[in-house]
């Protein structure tokens, strides 16, 4: 009886040792596991965070620049459609200064008649002449010029006008090119027109 009491001591104290190491063990197991857990949740949750405040918060920023930039482009810099309306314009008033136009024929017209009803039948011929057709060639001469001067000044300020526009912002080739027209037209027409007032360019006959 003696024996068999000490063999179940001894075996009673291993039971206990074994169950200590399991609980140790199953201790270290859950604090391994906690740490585990709480260092990867921090870490998805410090992530996530990032990911979601970073580009989030920085792209309504980036937006807004962005578009206050393309508004003070739009602002500073003109589309550039009146200068090209102003040089087809001045082409335009160039052509008809040499080719002649409505109002100047009209003009004439009516100075020829003016002419007709303020000269007799008795008057000189050379008066005549110049009551009748001359009056009336001096008109169309100066509406001509009229025209001319008209197509010169219009080219000249569609040349001149980026001088005082948003720096930086070069006018377009061919608004250029064609105010570069109306002004050429409108120099070669106005020296024609002058040429035909002063009588140096197809003067009247002489009514002998």
């Amino acid at each position: 009886m003696g024996t068999k009491t000490m063999d179940e001591t001894r075996a009673g104290n291993g039971a206990e040792a074994t169950n200590d190491e399991e609980k140790a063990d199953v201790t270290k197991a859950g604090k391994t596991a906690e740490e585990t857990t709480g260092h990867t949740a921090e870490g998805s949750a410090g992530h996530t965070a990032e990911d979601t405040t970073g580009p989030t918060a920085g792209e309504p920023a980036e937006e807004a620049r962005t578009e206050g930039e393309a508004e003070e482009s739009a602002i500073e810099r003109p589309s550039g459609v009146g200068q090209g309306a102003g040089a087809v314009v001045s082409a335009a008033l160039g052509i008809v200064s040499l080719t002649g136009n409505w109002v100047g024929t009209v003009a004439a017209a009516r100075q020829t008649l003016i002419g007709q009803l303020q000269t007799s039948s008795s008057a000189s011929v050379a008066k005549q002449i110049k009551a009748v057709y001359g009056d009336a060639w001096h008109t169309t001469a100066l509406w001509g010029g009229l025209f001319a001067l008209a197509a010169l000044l219009v080219g000249v300020v569609v040349l001149v006008r980026p001088a005082f526009g948003a720096p930086g912002k070069p006018q377009d080739t061919w608004v250029k090119s064609v105010a570069w027209a109306g002004v050429s037209l409108g120099v070669v027409g106005l020296l024609l027109a002058v040429l035909k007032y002063s009588d140096v360019l197809l003067a009247l006959p002489s009514g002998g």
